[in-house]
């Protein structure tokens, strides 16, 4: 089932993201961190918007895996390594990328971005968890 995304009244205002999904799906899919690397683990892509392209692919390829649809994706939350504000441009070029290639809707579904230290492996700089809804 397609996650429904809304914009109430009285919350932020803006366009990368819709702060609410409803959804209606009979099943709960709970995706591990995803990152930027192929199935032998070897990093995709150096700079942060390759790799938030790269890890929203994983995420893609494990709701697709499942028997869903991106559409289906109900929640997402990206792990940036040292993040600080002036990373926001990187990180939502690589939605973009993923929604022009990947099929990921625009806007996205509710987002939430943490920074941390570091991540798995110190060359890795996000890692994208995903909450789907599927029938």
């Amino acid at each position: 089932m397609t996650a429904s995304l809304s914009r109430p009244d009285g919350l932020l205002q803006q366009t990368d993201y819709a702060p609410v999904a409803a959804t209606s799906g009979s099943r709960l899919l709970l995706l591990a961190g995803q990152l930027a690397v192929t199935p032998a683990g070897e990093r995709t892509d150096a700079d942060l918007a390759g790799q938030v392209h790269a890890a929203l692919r994983n995420v893609a390829t494990a709701v697709t895996g499942a028997g869903g649809k991106v559409e289906d994706i109900a929640r997402l939350t990206f792990y940036v390594a040292g993040w600080q504000a002036d990373l926001a441009d990187a990180l939502w070029e690589g939605t973009a990328r993923a929604q022009a290639s990947d099929g990921f809707p625009s806007p996205l579904p509710p987002v939430t971005v943490i920074g941390v230290q570091t991540l798995w492996r110190p060359d890795l700089l996000v890692e994208i968890e995903a909450i789907a809804a599927l029938d």
